[in-house]
């Protein structure tokens, strides 16, 4: 059936027979087709995520993931560095409060990515256990250097383990978890794996479990140990999965890896430069700068003072879903996703509509 084509940060579109794979018949999942079903996953995601180290599923947002890197890394007493640079770096700071950590709070103007000297310039005080980044700030637009950022870390404060939310950007850019020496990364369906939203992956590094051994009371759904645990005694799961989105996920897994990792990340660049190219035609400015624009969102400066909720109901109307700015930013920029499935043609057929509102708001204000 025909619907309205998705150019917002998440949901993103899903191939049809993706979605189609969500409606196979039910299995246990103590049996044995089941496990063949989690743990070829498993495989899949780890060429996905470039990491030979853990890899867990579960059935939860990102956000569960958030809490899941806090109640596993930080011990009593010790302290989390969280770094906010917008939306989703404030909510693992809440996230962080509200499980009784030890925050250190720094915030990144909105627009700027996090430096590894913002890092540095916290760490030297001692007393962490860990810090916290948000790789790709969907709210913002903006991309961080992660990689810098690691080797920082690594190189200097090999006890601190680094956490990172890749939601907005795993699949949709390269992001070597084992190359860089992160310790836990997150990510979920909905985003750049082009899934329907319900599932949340993680890689975790050997560190991170050594550490979890040391904290108590690190819950029980988001025990690591426990997941581990499960996935070595082949009980796949500690709890009920969720069959159907995995079988979902079985499939498109198969599609990337068809369509080849190098290829999809640079699809995604093409997409992004394709949207910075029409956006400077049109008169309209990244709210990041530009060396740190995100590959599968970019976030526009509402230069030309345009009604952008009325863009938004016209591109809807032509079948075309964007988005506004997010919180704070709201009404004075806007967001086009270009992440997923989406294709060159398929942003060539958002501008299309975009430049049919502009024309017509145009010739409203002569």
């Amino acid at each position: 059936m025909s619907h309205p084509t998705l150019y917002i940060p998440g949901p993103t579109e899903v191939n049809d027979e993706v979605l189609a794979a969500q409606a196979q018949p039910m299995i246990g999942h103590r049996s044995a087709a089941f496990r063949r079903l989690f743990y070829h996953l498993l495989d899949q995601l780890g060429e996905i995520l470039l990491t030979d180290q853990h890899i867990y599923i579960v059935a939860a947002s990102g956000t569960g993931l958030q809490e899941a890197a806090i109640r596993n890394a930080v011990r009593p007493h010790r302290k989390v560095l969280n770094m906010v640079a917008g939306a989703f770096g404030d909510r693992w700071h809440k996230i962080s409060v509200s499980n009784g950590c030890q925050s250190v709070r720094v915030d990144i103007p909105w627009g700027q990515p996090v430096r590894p000297e913002d890092v540095a310039a916290q760490l030297e005080a001692g007393g962490f256990d860990a810090v916290t980044i948000v790789h790709n700030e969907t709210s913002t637009g903006v991309i961080s250097d992660i990689a810098a950022i690691a080797t920082l870390v690594r190189t200097r404060y090999p006890d601190v383990l680094l956490l990172v939310d890749a939601v907005s950007s795993a699949g949709g850019t390269r992001i070597a978890f084992d190359d860089w020496e992160l310790d836990f990364m997150l990510c979920s369906s909905q985003k750049a794996f082009a899934l329907p939203p319900g599932l949340a992956f993680a890689a975790v590094s050997e560190r991170m479990l050594k550490r979890a051994r040391t904290v108590p009371h690190r819950g029980w759904y988001w025990d690591l140990l426990r997941l581990e645990d499960a996935v070595q005694s082949e009980r796949a799961t500690p709890t009920t999965p969720a069959i159907s989105l995995l079988y979902a996920a079985e499939l498109q897994m198969q599609r990337m890896l068809a369509e080849g990792l190098e290829q999809r990340w640079a699809r995604h660049h093409e997409c992004m430069a394709l949207t910075h190219a029409w956006a400077a035609q049109r008169g309209f400015s990244l709210f990041p700068d530009k060396a740190y624009a995100s590959p599968t969102v970019t976030c526009l400066r509402n230069d030309r003072q345009i009604d952008i909720p009325a863009m938004i109901d016209f591109a809807r109307q032509h079948d075309c879903v964007i988005g506004n700015g997010y919180g704070p930013l709201k009404n004075q920029t806007f967001r086009i996703a270009h992440m997923g499935e989406l294709t060159p043609a398929d942003m060539q057929r958002l501008f299309n509509v975009l430049d049919m509102f502009l024309l017509r708001a145009a010739g409203q204000s002569d």
